[in-house]
């Protein structure tokens, strides 16, 4: 059964031109909490989870674009190796948490548990339904002590997941998006969205919402979603440190050694160009 929207969620057809200045002015917002967060010490730890194309990645990249890497990154793991098995499950995340003044986003995160996992029968029950009971008191400590944490849920319906899968399939530079899992995902929809009902009711809580982002739209998801994370973040403007750009001194009596001495790359453009 396909899955149907909420009253109010965003249609389809949002102009490209407002969709880019929307963009680019709340980019400009992401840069200025940045500057806030790295001068205040602030720790921020945002989650993206949703089902297999349903846009996190999108989303994450746009975030991105413009900020300092050198105070915000993305963590994005790949199945835990066999030492990592045998640990407590948070364990592999918790080295990935922000320190001070550092934005980091989780590409999928400790969730997997309650999704594919359980899905999947990659975890046992017992494993599954203590992550549950723990997930709430874990992500209960990381405020206590300071973070500051979004979880963000992207909702896409069955009929534009199957869509966007089938353009992956087409597209050389999108076909290493798809795995069998993703295939299965097709396969087990009503089980992840069982599952999905039940990671909400055990970790849904007044202190760490989940906050659920319709994304069959993807333009309208990245801003609704970008626009609350800054929304959220208690941050306020910091005036930047006055610099000028002095002229350029004239030059003195160096010589550049000869250009037959450096290693070029093939200039492939001018090839290019002269074929036109």
């Amino acid at each position: 059964m396909s899955k149907k929207k909420p009253p109010g969620s965003s249609a389809k057809g949002l102009p490209g031109s407002v969709y880019k200045a929307e963009l680019e002015r709340l980019q400009i917002e992401l840069v200025e909490m940045q500057q806030w967060v790295a001068e205040t010490g602030a720790r921020v730890l945002v989650i993206f989870e949703g089902r297999d194309a349903a846009g996190k990645g999108g989303a994450i990249k746009r975030v991105m674009k413009h900020l300092n890497p050198r105070h915000a990154r993305v963590v994005a793991l790949p199945k835990p190796a066999k030492k990592e098995r045998g640990q407590w499950y948070f364990q592999r995340y918790v080295q990935h948490l922000p320190t001070k003044g550092e934005i980091v986003l989780f590409d999928r995160s400790w969730y997997n548990r309650a999704g594919v996992e359980h899905v999947m029968g990659y975890c046992a029950d017992e494993e599954y339904r203590r992550f549950l009971r723990q997930a709430p008191a874990v992500e209960h400590l990381l405020i206590e002590d300071g973070i500051i944490l979004l979880k963000y849920w992207f909702s896409v319906s069955d009929e534009e997941q199957q869509t966007r899968f089938e353009r992956r399939l087409e597209d050389p530079l999108r076909r290493w998006k798809l795995s069998p899992t993703d295939r299965d995902s097709v396969l087990r929809w009503e089980d992840y969205s069982r599952a999905k009902d039940a990671m909400f009711a055990a970790t849904d809580t007044k202190e760490s919402p989940w906050w659920t982002v319709e994304s069959d739209d993807k333009r309208s998801a990245r801003l609704n979603m970008i626009s609350h994370f800054v929304d959220s973040i208690p941050y306020h403007h910091l005036e930047w440190t006055d610099i000028d750009v002095p002229a350029r001194p004239a030059a003195d009596d160096y010589e550049r050694p000869p250009v037959g001495q450096f290693h070029y790359v093939p200039d492939i453009a001018s090839e290019l160009s002269s074929k036109k």
